[in-house]
């Protein structure tokens, strides 16, 4: 004979006694989420940074919480596509957001019609790594350090241009904050991507460009290019050797990308809490961080709380930085 599972028997009882409906959060709790497959969206094609990396995560996630974690790629219209899925789902933490900083604090700043809202449609699981940015020049430019630069580019103001991996990227709103920060004037050049961008720079269309490290390391070997200064507060651990713009009296020059896992708004208390647990175990595991970091993400775990703190704090940076530049999406 089935028995009713005991949530079901005491919401019954609760209900002849007149005490009212157990609280759905509570049944979360005693149902066990996650009871079928996750969905981790990933707003990029298959085969990019975000994507490797996510694919790594949802491998350990899925062990953490006992259900296998499906990747489901929704690129398109710098991720506005995937995020905006994702902030229409059911609030049930069974379809996540597996995005960059372009999601959450850049789009904001460029959009003026987005169809989600960056702190009002989702509900941050938490930060799994971070990708510091670079400042790379061509080998034949005669230049090795801060100095060297920032000497080299306001003896000819505006005669010199860096590249980037797109417009409204967060390589050019590192390459803009470097600008405000020296007094140089350069001329911005969009890429559609690292490659074609790394491949000019190589060639010496160009003399300069901003990108991640993880796309940089490969070619940094080549002897083509070379490190001039890191974009972030710190210094990477995939180039320790490369000093940041702060050392060099830059501190205002502090930007890197990162990774965030995140539910749609709503999602139960309990549920988010099962997600950070998992997301926080997921990042400690050893096997992991190794992984992560041969794709070129440094892991580096931040609870929800620490991540609704990061958009608020970047999101007023980056509409600065795009109206200052006049950096726009629309």
């Amino acid at each position: 004979m089935n028995r009713l599972p005991l949530v079901a028997r005491m919401a019954l009882l609760c209900c002849s006694l007149g005490f009212g409906a157990v609280p759905l959060t509570s049944l979360a709790a005693e149902t066990g989420f996650p009871a079928r497959p996750v969905t981790l969206v990933i707003p990029f094609p298959p085969g990019g940074a975000t994507d490797v990396n996510g694919r790594v995560i949802a491998q350990r996630l899925g062990k953490e919480l006992g259900q296998p974690v499906v990747i489901e790629n929704r690129g398109g219209a710098g991720t506005v596509v995937g995020a905006s899925y994702v902030a229409k789902s059911a609030p049930d933490g069974y379809t996540l957001l597996l995005s960059s900083g372009s999601t959450f604090t850049v789009n904001p700043a460029i959009r003026s019609n987005l169809p989600y809202d960056p702190v009002k449609s989702f509900e941050p699981i938490g930060i799994a790594g971070r990708v510091a940015l670079i400042l790379l020049a061509n080998s034949e430019v005669p230049v090795q350090t801060v100095k060297q630069f920032v000497d080299y580019v306001k003896a000819s103001p505006g005669k010199y241009s860096y590249g980037s991996f797109g417009t409204g990227t967060t390589a050019q709103f590192a390459g803009e904050t470097m600008l405000h920060a020296t007094g140089l004037k350069m001329t911005h050049v969009p890429y559609k991507g690292s490659a074609p961008a790394m491949t000019d720079l190589m060639g010496g269309q160009i003399p300069f460009s901003i990108d991640t490290v993880s796309a940089a390391v490969p070619q940094l070997k080549s002897g083509k290019i070379k490190a001039i200064a890191l974009t972030t507060a710190r210094r990477s651990a995939l180039l320790p050797d490369v000093p940041t713009f702060a050392e060099s009296g830059y501190a205002e020059v502090d930007m890197d990308s990162w990774l965030m896992l995140a539910a749609p708004k709503g999602v139960p208390a309990d549920v988010k809490a099962r997600l950070e647990k998992a997301l926080a175990a997921t990042i400690a595991d050893p096997e992991t961080k190794t992984k992560l970091l041969a794709a070129g993400l440094e892991p580096s775990y931040s609870n929800a709380a620490a991540s609704v703190e990061l958009i608020n704090r970047e999101l007023p940076i980056m509409r600065a930085v795009a109206a200052r530049a006049n950096i726009t999406a629309d």
